[in-house]
């Protein structure tokens, strides 16, 4: 299938996991009878729009949804058939997995629409299953088969951040500070990104289970629960790597903390110490009479070994009192 046209691709499923790959024509002889119908398309190709306002059969809300741009993961039972948004994590190359990639799909008993325009690598997973002849056979089992690999993917990203936690509370105990910033930063984004969709999605694949569809069966229904529940315990997971970057972003804080207070701490004993030496020089420094010692050869050596005297003498009370330690 070709992207000018704005179909990526085109099934029809033999009912044993396989299918048939079509085109244009092919669609518009289609029956119920030639066996389930999945079409994939790029929903800003002007063909595309033309076909799902004019040609699709489906009602003004659907193809409202099928062609909007920007989408919230929901599911709505209609008369004929399911409306689902979902959202999967962007595995395009150069690209933010937290930039999620949203498919809409209209779901009938034998017919099935799907719509998106950045790529999404589970509808490739599910065209490689059909290819080799593992596919889905109905509408019920495709539309498992599309949550089960999007969830699945889902959980590759989930463990690289929680790797990338831990990884994070290790180096904030060596590694140079100024480093860590941006990582800890870059964390806490992804994962408020990643919740921000998957907390939606986890209600609409929930409620999918109770969908009233017939072409649902009781095992896909409780597939779908699984999938609601995995996603669950992935957001629980964003959740507890964020709280652990905050609390790791809090002890970095704390330390950088600590290293300007100890610096901080060494400037001004080093002031204490040579403020009164700067007072004793300056005074003897002026130029007027009357200095003591002028005229005697020895008093510089005098001067300095008063001021190394001065010196220790602070050095030893700072000591004493617990200052220097």
């Amino acid at each position: 299938m070709t992207q000018a046209t704005g179909l990526i691709a085109a099934y029809i499923f033999d009912g044993n996991g396989g299918g048939r790959s079509i085109g244009w024509e092919d669609i518009k002889n289609w029956s119920s009878d030639d066996g389930i119908l999945w079409l994939h398309m790029d929903y800003t190709a002007s063909k595309v729009r033309d076909w799902v306002l004019e040609e699709s059969g489906v009602s003004n809300i659907v193809s409202e949804v099928l062609l909007e741009e920007e989408t919230r993961p929901r599911s709505v039972s209609l008369k004929n058939g399911l409306l689902v948004t979902l959202r999967g994590v962007n595995m395009n190359p150069s690209a933010d997995p937290e930039d999620m990639v949203s498919i809409r799909m209209w779901i009938e008993k034998d017919r099935i629409i799907s719509t998106r325009h950045r790529r999404l690598l589970s509808i490739d997973d599910i065209r490689r299953k059909i290819d080799s002849d593992q596919g889905p056979r109905t509408a019920g089992e495709f539309l498992v088969d599309i949550s089960e690999c999007m969830v699945e993917r889902m959980s590759d990203v989930i463990e690289s951040i929680d790797d990338l936690v831990d990884s994070l509370e290790e180096e904030v105990l060596t590694a140079e500070s100024h480093k860590l910033r941006p990582k800890i930063a870059s964390v806490r984004r992804q994962t408020i990104s990643l919740r921000r969709y998957l907390a939606p999605q986890r209600e609409a694949m929930g409620r999918l289970y109770s969908e009233k569809a017939e072409f649902l069966s009781d095992m896909e229904r409780l597939k779908l629960r699984e999938g609601a529940d995995r996603i669950t315990r992935y957001i629980e997971d964003l959740d507890s790597a964020r709280e652990r970057a905050a609390v790791t972003q809090e002890e970095l804080a704390s330390r950088l903390s600590e290293k300007m207070d100890a610096r901080m701490y060494l400037l001004s004993i080093v002031a204490a110490v040579f403020l009164p030496l700067g007072l004793l020089t300056g005074l003897l420094g002026i130029n007027v009479g009357g200095i003591p010692g002028a005229d005697y050869k020895g008093s510089f050596l005098i001067v300095c070994l008063i001021l190394l005297l001065s010196g220790g003498i602070l050095y030893w009370v700072f000591k004493r009192r617990g200052w220097m330690s």
